[in-house]
């Protein structure tokens, strides 16, 4: 059994720099994830979208544009797939270059999925669930990070009802996309789509688009999209939404009335919630609050003396 005085349990950004910070220091770390560093931010998240909304600003600018630059052209088209692609190699790239900075500072990587099996133990499960190793530790810091929130009346298919990261990785560009959810991952999203001559549809259950941010930001967003030709639905709930031959059928209540309406896509971006299941938090009697790790504010730790959470 390999001992360490560190392990961590994830490798997003919660992990990989807690983990080249332990390794300057002198501590024999080991960070353990089954995908590629980087987590959701790198991989599927924060840069790979970036990517895409940088391809749609400069789309954007030449569509409407161009001659304030004193640039002209017969014809402007897009390819997607070449979008996606570069969207897809940048995160690669990146992925790769924390891998070697792990590495450079004398980290251990482990590529599997990691269960906290026994006091300062974690079992090392591979893709079947089957145990191929164990590792010992002085502390573990969890930092599995989290994923995209489902609820029942937006059954997720990833095929017709999408999350964000098939939404940054379709094959070809939907006609119409329907967007649940108007924070910063929905937003984002409405935007990249609509630039490109997707209809986009937001709804959204709060009063505003972007509801946590100052409501002037929110309503000056909501006046460019709907310019754009965006229908934004406030204060609407969504009963259901079922996959048909031609397209998803979703139906919403907003002001006490039904409203039908159908795209060839819908993205649930409502929220996300905690890893936290199959990773033995439970048989440890770690603390759970709302399907997050309960910690001390100064410190970060658990309930359970030697574990950390570092979200």
């Amino acid at each position: 059994m390999s001992k360490y005085d560190l392990a961590i349990l994830g490798g997003g950004p919660g992990s990989y720099v807690a983990a080249i910070r332990a390794g300057q220091l002198g501590l024999k770390t080991v960070v353990i994830d089954k995908d590629n560093l980087g987590g959701i931010c790198l991989n599927w998240g924060c840069i790979p979208t970036k990517s895409l909304l940088k391809n749609a600003e400069i789309y954007d600018t030449l569509s409407n544009h161009s001659g304030d630059f004193g640039i002209s052209f017969k014809e402007l088209s897009i390819d997607f797939s070449k979008v996606i692609k570069r969207s897809r190699d940048i995160s690669e790239k990146i992925s790769k270059n924390v891998e070697m900075l792990v590495k450079k500072n004398k980290v251990d990587r482990i590529r599997g999925f990691g269960k906290l099996s026994s006091k300062n133990t974690i079992d090392i499960l591979d893709n079947d669930g089957k145990k191929t190793s164990t590792i010992e530790a002085d502390k573990i810091i969890i930092a599995t990070g989290a994923r995209p929130r489902n609820v029942p009346s937006i059954p997720v298919d990833r095929k017709d009802i999408i999350t964000s990261s098939e939404a940054m990785n379709l094959p070809e560009m939907p006609s119409s996309l329907i967007v649940v959810g108007a924070g910063a991952i929905g937003i984002e999203f409405a935007y990249f789509y609509s630039v490109l001559g997707t209809k986009v549809t937001i709804i959204e259950m709060l009063d505003r688009i972007l509801p946590v941010e100052d409501r002037e930001v929110s309503d000056a967003l909501a006046k460019s999209f709907k310019k754009r030709g965006v229908e934004i639905h406030t204060g609407a709930v969504v009963e259901s939404a079922k996959p048909g031959k031609d397209g998803v059928a979703v139906t919403i209540t907003k002001d006490g009335k039904k409203i039908e309406m159908k795209a060839d896509k819908v993205l649930s971006a409502i929220g996300v919630t905690g890893n936290i299941e199959g990773i033995g938090l439970e048989e440890l009697g770690i603390e759970i609050f709302k399907n997050h790790i309960k910690v001390d504010k100064k410190d970060y730790s658990t309930n359970v003396a030697g574990y950390l959470c570092n979200w």
